[in-house]
């Protein structure tokens, strides 16, 4: 691989587009869950179903989508991604029927999936070369999450600036209107950010010739399935995405165990917003500068010994500063473990050609989470609520990651010199 590195522009513009093509589905039904409820008439059931329907479209996506990305280039495939999905968001600003929603849905995972993630992921590995694969992936995670955080607090200024009299009292076509120009102006970014990739993002040394393959066979996915880097990678990721789902519990469980408000409790997600994009950006740098598998190993030991401590019931509630101290360690953990992940597929020898397969048949394993995380830490909170039924999500969590500690202390032990 050439060592002419891109510029800092094009990882920009992959750390901008990486988010901007997930704010239509996502983002945007985070920050605004109770409106786009109330605004579609839904239950959370069914909207939770919508995103099933992606889930669904995703998985088969990455399968297909992985080898599309060593035949064409990233910039073409991420900036037509992005205009296809801001496409979908003038269909979600008509506030369309359940039906239509739920097709919407599944067209984002086609759009988001198919035919963006393997090449984002080529992208940054390019970007990265030989010797900066831990910068360029933990600035790709850690940025991510920021452009996340500021799309979200861009959003909620246009919802306030469009509601003429108090949020509290605005009635549901105000809502709705003020909604609808968040939806088209973010709609709107993310056709712009498409445009900056088509013309401006960079592969450095490397010709788009060279990241491409003329002709995409089965013996090439068959080379890829005979790495042992992909087998371990799948579980090494598998893993990982069990942690970052479970994260999502930490506000329940300030609420349930810690006996926090609902507004002291949203402050603990906000917490964790933006430690993401600060642990991304000091592991990526730090990684380069030693053994990048052996961070790997050492963020699965801290996301365990985080997990450990709160499924003894260790953190109780008038434990206030052990509780803020062991979210940041499980924290660390998890977003350490995400940025690196395919920060190692260097060391690995997945051939740079391939990556974009490689990428798609890590993937279907890999982010299966998506399809049983949610379930299962649903069940385990029902069937024992309060502090009980946290302990029992954290042991879930101890016995993932100490599955993929053992899997990334193989990687390293197999791929820790190049």
């Amino acid at each position: 691989m050439t060592e002419q590195k891109a510029p800092w522009y094009s990882l920009l513009l992959i750390i901008l587009s990486g988010e901007s093509v997930f704010i239509l589905p996502f983002v945007l039904s985070r920050v605004f869950r109770p409106t786009v409820l109330d605004a579609f008439g839904l239950s959370n059931v069914e909207l939770g179903l919508c995103f099933s329907i992606y889930g669904v479209v995703a998985l088969i996506s990455y399968f297909f989508g992985g080898p599309l990305a060593d035949k064409y280039p990233p910039r073409k495939l991420i900036a037509v991604a992005l205009w296809m999905t801001a496409l979908g968001g003038l269909v979600y600003a008509t506030f369309p029927d359940y039906t239509t929603l739920k097709i919407l849905y599944g067209y984002w995972g086609f759009t988001t999936i198919f035919l963006f993630w393997a090449p984002m992921i080529k992208a940054t590995r390019v970007w990265g070369g030989s010797t900066s694969q831990g910068k360029a992936f933990g600035f790709l995670d850690g940025g991510r999450g920021l452009v996340g955080a500021l799309f979200g607090t861009m959003g909620v200024l246009i919802f306030a600036l469009f509601i003429s009299s108090e949020i509290a009292e605005a009635s549901l076509a105000e809502r709705r209107e003020a909604f609808k120009y968040v939806i088209l102006l973010t709609s709107g970014i993310v056709v712009l950010v498409g445009l900056a990739v088509w013309f401006f993002l960079k592969t450095g040394g490397s010709s788009e010739k060279e990241l491409i393959l003329r002709k995409i066979s089965l013996d090439q996915i068959k080379d890829v399935l005979r790495l042992p880097a992909v087998w371990l990678l799948m579980v090494i990721i598998l893993c990982a995405y069990v942690g970052y789902k479970i994260t999502d519990v930490f506000s329940l469980y300030a609420q349930d165990v810690m006996r926090y408000d609902q507004v002291q409790s949203a402050k603990v997600g906000t917490f964790l917003l933006y430690i993401r994009p600060v642990i991304g950006i000091l592991v990526g740098l730090l990684a380069d500068r030693s053994q990048i598998t052996l961070w790997l190993v050492l963020s699965f030991a801290l996301t365990f010994f985080g997990a450990f401590l709160f499924a003894t019931g260790v953190v109780a509630e008038s434990l206030t500063v052990l509780f803020f101290v062991s979210i940041l360690i499980v924290a660390i953990g998890v977003y350490a473990a995400r940025s690196l992940y395919f920060a190692v597929m260097e060391r690995g020898q997945i051939p740079i050609v391939l990556t974009g397969t490689a990428v798609g048949l890590i993937s279907i394993a890999g982010y299966t989470p998506d399809i049983f995380a949610g379930p299962a830490m649903g069940y385990l909170l029902d069937q024992s609520p309060g502090a009980a039924g946290h302990q029992h999500v954290f042991w879930m969590l101890a016995f993932f990651s100490l599955i993929g500690g053992i899997a990334a202390w193989g990687y390293h032990q197999r791929y820790r010199t190049k």
